[in-house]
């Protein structure tokens, strides 16, 4: 077997102010599909990782379950990479000016990581990420 793409899908309240906040950001619109009142993609770095975004109503149906309550609690925590300790910095300013919610502060959580964590409209959790390789622990051999 062999595995293509994957993509993250998302439940939103509101597709249009969802695709806001994630062009402010700096998510790029996905081209191959489109501009839909009924689903917004974007790709998400490098490698293009693909989020998909379904209202309620549509995404209950798609994984025949109720969507989660993320003022309850989350089911997982999208993570992404920075280059730089910078940009960490910006994207948190930047997130915050888009209407996100921050959770976690820019900051260093371990002696070579340096992150934050945020909110999007819905209350899903994500987190970036810079890793300084040169502090970054060796494991045991």
């Amino acid at each position: 077997m062999t595995i293509g793409s994957v993509w993250l899908n998302l439940p939103v309240n509101d597709i249009e102010k969802s695709r806001k906040f994630f062009q402010e950001i700096g998510f790029k619109i996905n081209p191959k599909v489109g501009d839909s009142k009924h689903a917004a993609s974007f790709l998400i770095g490098e490698s293009n990782f693909v989020l998909m975004l379904f209202p309620n109503d549509a995404f209950m149906n798609f994984a025949q379950n109720k969507v989660a309550d993320t003022k309850m609690g989350n089911e997982v925590l999208i993570s992404f990479d920075a280059q730089s300790k910078e940009e960490v910095d910006n994207m948190a300013k930047t997130v915050a000016k888009a209407g996100g919610k921050i959770f976690g502060k820019p900051g260093e959580t371990l002696t070579w990581l340096y992150a934050f964590g945020f909110e999007d409209l819905d209350g899903h959790r994500w987190n970036m990420l810079y890793t300084d390789m040169s502090k970054m622990p060796t494991a045991a051999k």
